[in-house]
């Protein structure tokens, strides 16, 4: 009996795939690419496995919630930099990056970079003191200077950036399953989201961070085959980028200038500043951070991590060259149906058939990663900052545990029926780090790094951020604007700004530092 439920995992996945096929066969009319699926199977199967074994340890050495959500605080360096870089590199950031280059001009690709950079402040500034206070959650210093209701309401961008971030990676995700199965987005969205959120319930940060490991593995390596098959339809890097600079013009670069950007070049620099600093204030990262074994450990991850992704991005930069420049007239396909659709449409029309089924297998299965850590952390933030101290204030770690598995489900299905919405993966993964750059970051410095900033000023802060950064509307969201900025207006930096000053403005007019001795969970 023992050794049969070792393999209950892989049973139940087998059982998924084979169902997820038999629909496939008998009750869909797309032409379902059968090597392909094959090659899917192998590789979720793998990334199952990884993550039901480490389920298993998380059970014999660390079921409470310090396993479930910091792997007990003790992951190696090695781990803790793979996980930390496959979180970021993941479906939102090797789809996006390769989608604006081939429609926006290499200028706009700033994500790559903006959230390198965040990761590199943040191990300076942010991760040492983080993880010498032992918090369990980013939202833990809040709680601290703020206390649980203001906490509570701190916790909606967090949650929502979270949700968008999931639903940007598989909206990515679906595209490349649609794309290599032959088969609709919403099947591959779905197959996808339960799988990733199944061995997320199963193991927590240990199961997130190994199967992290195999899946940048993967994912690397299968970007690194797909790359100089793409390029011989262009006729190699120099011909491809001098068509590119053809194409694009002053915007073929990565450095903004007037030329470049005409009438958005305040805007460039908001979205730089919102990728820089909106990527900070995520329990996706501050949760690696705290699970560090020490905080040299915690500072180290941080920075490499933010060169790992400079350099992950150089493949899909370079895919996206190739879609914007290749005559997509001459092949059957024709051009991607869609912006989202860049990379795993040059991945299977511009390789042979052996790297397009081993490219999008492998590019499909790594991309998972960040799912996984971005259900986890909005589940741990929800149960352990705002159920906890609102709802059960007495709920042991042990059932703590069980209630962050469940709401993983939760956070998962919701996330997913954001991806059956989304129409492009750029403009959402931007999205994610703006709501978090102009409510977030505010709250988060001043609780870290201002004695004096208390609720009051928290919740002033909040409020002129919240009406500065939706005055200016969103088309994403389709929220009219309702503040007269002047064109090319940096309004979500000056909603940042104004956050930031009337938080500490009001703390101090209102005479009182927060809730410095109180505990997370029992901040009044």
């Amino acid at each position: 009996m023992a050794n049969l439920r070792n393999y209950t995992p892989l049973l139940l996945l087998g059982v998924l795939l084979g169902g997820a096929a038999g629909y496939l066969h008998f009750f869909t009319e797309d032409s379902v690419h059968w090597p392909a699926f094959g090659s899917m199977a192998v590789f979720y199967a793998l990334v199952y496995y990884i993550g039901a074994r480490a389920a298993r340890r998380r059970r014999a050495e660390d079921n409470d919630a310090d396993g479930m959500m910091l792997a007990g605080r003790d992951l190696p360096l090695l781990v803790a930099i793979f996980t930390m870089s496959a979180t970021w590199v993941g479906g939102g950031f090797i789809n996006g990056t390769a989608e604006y280059t081939a429609t926006q001009g290499l200028v706009w690709v700033q994500a790559p970079w903006g959230y390198a950079l965040s990761l590199v402040i943040g191990g300076l500034f942010f991760a040492r003191k983080m993880r010498r206070r032992r918090y369990r959650t980013m939202l833990d210093p809040l709680a601290e200077r703020y206390g649980k209701r203001m906490t509570a309401l701190l916790f909606l961008p967090a949650l929502t950036g979270e949700l968008f971030w999931t639903a940007a990676i598989l909206t990515a995700l679906g595209a490349t399953f649609a794309t290599v199965l032959g088969v609709d987005l919403t099947t591959a969205i779905l197959l996808s989201a339960t799988i990733a959120v199944a061995y997320t319930a199963l193991g927590g940060l240990w199961a997130v961070a190994m199967t992290d490991v195999a899946q940048l593995i993967i994912l690397l390596a299968g970007l690194a085959l797909i790359v100089p098959f793409a390029l011989e339809y262009t006729g190699g890097m120099s011909a491809t980028y001098s068509a590119y600079q053809d194409r694009f013009g002053a915007a073929a670069s990565l450095l903004p200038s007037r030329e470049a950007l005409g009438a958005s070049y305040w805007t460039w620099w908001d979205y730089a500043l919102l990728l820089t600093f909106g990527g900070i204030p995520w329990q996706v990262y501050f949760q690696r951070v705290l699970a560090a074994r020490d905080e040299r450990t915690a500072m180290v991850l941080s920075v490499v991590a933010g060169v790992v992704c400079i350099l992950a991005a150089i493949a899909p930069v370079i895919i996206g060259m190739v879609s914007a420049t290749v005559d997509w007239s001459t092949l059957a396909a024709g051009p991607p149906p869609d912006a989202s659709a860049t990379l795993p449409w040059v991945v299977r029309y511009l390789t042979n058939p052996v790297v397009a089924v081993i490219g999008l297998g492998a590019v499909a299965a790594a991309v998972m990663s960040s799912v996984d850590s971005s259900v986890l952390s909005a589940s741990s933030m929800g149960v352990w900052n705002v159920y906890k101290p609102l709802v059960e204030k007495d709920l042991p770690d042990t059932k703590l545990a069980t209630y962050i598995q469940r709401c993983i489900w939760i956070v998962g299905t919701a996330a997913t029926l954001i991806a059956f919405q989304v129409r492009s993966v750029y403009e959402l993964w931007f999205l994610c780090s703006d709501f978090v750059y102009c409510l977030l970051f505010p709250a988060l410095v001043c609780a870290l790094f201002d004695k004096r900033s208390n609720k009051h000023g928290a919740l002033a802060g909040f409020l002129v951020a919240a009406v500065l950064r939706f005055g200016g509307g969103d088309d994403t969201l389709g929220l009219p604007a309702f503040l007269s900025y002047p064109s090319d207006f940096p309004f979500r930096t000056v909603a940042m700004l104004g956050g930031l000053l009337s938080s500490l403005i009001v703390s101090r007019l209102t005479g009182g530092a927060g809730n410095q001795n109180l505990s997370p969970a029992d901040g009044k």
